[in-house]
């Protein structure tokens, strides 16, 4: 008989453990994943509307103007130098202000 209650106390505790270990899990998804994954959508929904004439500010913090888009590139112009104008991917802007907006 103690041998029998002994293997079913064992049981219990193993799925106390694996509940503990399941909760750990959802709670770091939860707090880590989850939030992570909705910040990616926001910025691709922002590259996604970036359109000619925009203002953006760059990973290098430079702010200038979208001059062309093309698929994963944009020509942004910096500054009032109409010479200064650089193609760089749109992963590098950070924040973009829709033209007209800032008003």
């Amino acid at each position: 008989m103690q041998m029998i209650l002994g293997a079913q106390q064992g049981t219990s505790f193993t799925w106390i453990m694996v509940a503990y270990i399941v909760i750990i899990v959802g709670g770091m998804y939860f707090l880590m994943v989850r939030p992570q994954k909705k910040e990616q959508k926001r910025v691709n929904l922002m590259l996604a509307e970036l359109a000619i004439g925009d203002s953006v500010l760059t990973t290098s913090g430079f702010y200038g103007i979208v001059i062309d888009v093309s698929e994963d590139t944009v020509i942004v112009e910096f500054g009032n130098n109409k010479n200064c104008r650089i193609p760089m991917k749109k992963d590098a802007i950070v924040q973009v202000e829709k033209a007209g907006s800032g008003e």
